[in-house]
């Protein structure tokens, strides 16, 4: 059987800065005056070309949220959370429809084991001109207990998880700025519940973006070490008290 692998470029890898563990470290995306290859801006919020294309064949972009390099997406205010989603999909459809690509990756790393390097802010876009398969998303692994609903926008908790445990996912059935306003106002909301009401330990998450039918489908991971029998075995596991999730967040930020 033919995987999608991609090649990385370790000589160029070793290059790369890094911010997470050493937070005292130079970070380019503060250094504004020096970034090169700025593609396009709205306010404090860019999108520039990776300057560390390490996954060969592909072209790499950074969307920097903003210019606070120790915020993240539960402190922005509403206005500039809308702002930044309203720029990444914009940009991350224009990349899907210019005939270049095959697919195109959009996805946020964020905390120690995320996998990401830099501790700015920021999300990411790789475009995939070719890939062996295409990329397999199952619609029930975004279905389950929903959270919230409105603007033709659901939150869910999964009952069929990609991985396992806990992941919380957003439905976009139709695309509207209603719409995107609302896929914001969830993702800040998830993104807060996961950094400071999820666990006591969770430092980490990832978003990940994608489009199938009309529909844009969001998943949100909080990570810790990925359980073995999946690693292993490709076995999910489900929390026995998933169902409860909604009541929480009902509880902490309202109906």
């Amino acid at each position: 059987m033919n995987h999608n692998l991609l090649e990385f470029d370790m000589a160029l890898g070793r290059q790369k800065p890094e911010t997470i563990v050493h937070t005292d470290h130079y970070c380019p995306f503060c250094d504004r005056e020096n970034l090169e290859n700025i593609i396009d801006s709205d306010g404090s919020i860019l999108l520039v070309r990776n300057k560390y294309n390490v996954l060969k064949g592909t072209d790499q972009f950074v969307l920097i949220e903003g210019d606070a390099c120790h915020s993240d997406m539960p402190e922005y205010t509403t206005e500039h959370m809308r702002k930044l989603i309203h720029f990444g999909v914009h940009h991350w459809r224009q990349l899907l429809h210019c005939g270049k690509y095959q697919e195109v990756l959009f996805f946020k790393n964020f905390g120690p084991l995320s996998g990401g390097t830099i501790r700015h802010p920021h999300m990411q876009l790789i475009a995939l001109p070719k890939l062996t398969n295409a990329i397999t998303v199952h619609p029930e692994e975004f279905e389950g207990p929903v959270i919230y609903a409105q603007n033709d926008v659901s939150m869910t908790v999964s009952d069929q998880p990609r991985i396992g445990f806990w992941e919380f996912n957003l439905i976009v059935r139709k695309l509207t700025d209603q719409s995107l306003d609302t896929l914001a106002d969830y993702l800040q909301i998830a993104t807060d519940y996961l950094t400071h009401h999820f666990h006591k330990h969770c430092n980490s998450y990832n978003i990940f973006f994608y489009h199938r039918d009309k529909t844009i489908y969001a998943k949100l991971m909080p990570r810790f070490a990925t359980p073995p029998i999946f690693v292993g075995y490709s076995i999910r596991v489900r929390p026995t008290n998933y169902e409860t999730i909604a009541e929480e967040f009902h509880n902490l930020y309202g109906k």
